[in-house]
């Protein structure tokens, strides 16, 4: 059996990036510092798995439009909640706009890009 640890993302502010996590999924900053070529880490999750968010020392370069099309491209992210209408509320209040609502077997799920263009799928079993 494997587990996900930790999924890395180039984000443009790794502080605002891991309030606004922090807002909608319960996280918290488990570690934040010094990374590769200079850059910035925080790892934002809870006890078993998180999110590293990097910030290069100059910032992030341009981000590509289509990423489906893109070796190795990130399409997004899922995160499974057990209230999907309380979370969607907390994405609202975050500023994002939900998109893409979808009931289908086993569960529920809605979609919301954040503020550097990275898609997030929360999904509900429930």
């Amino acid at each position: 059996m494997a587990t996900l640890e930790h999924v890395n993302l180039t984000v443009s502010d790794i502080t605002a990036t891991g309030r606004w996590l922090g807002a909608v999924f319960g996280w918290r900053e488990r570690w934040k510092g010094g990374s590769i070529h200079n850059g910035t880490t925080a790892h934002v999750g809870d006890a078993t798995s998180y999110i590293a968010l990097y910030t290069p020392p100059d910032g992030p370069g341009q981000r590509s439009d289509e990423s489906y099309f893109v070796r190795g491209g990130l399409n997004h992210v899922a995160v499974v909640v057990d209230d999907l209408d309380a979370v969607e509320a907390r994405v609202r209040a975050a500023g994002f706009a939900p998109h893409s609502h979808a009931d289908y077997e086993p569960g529920r799920r809605f979609y919301f890009d954040d503020a550097d263009g990275i898609e997030w799928e929360v999904v509900s079993y429930a």
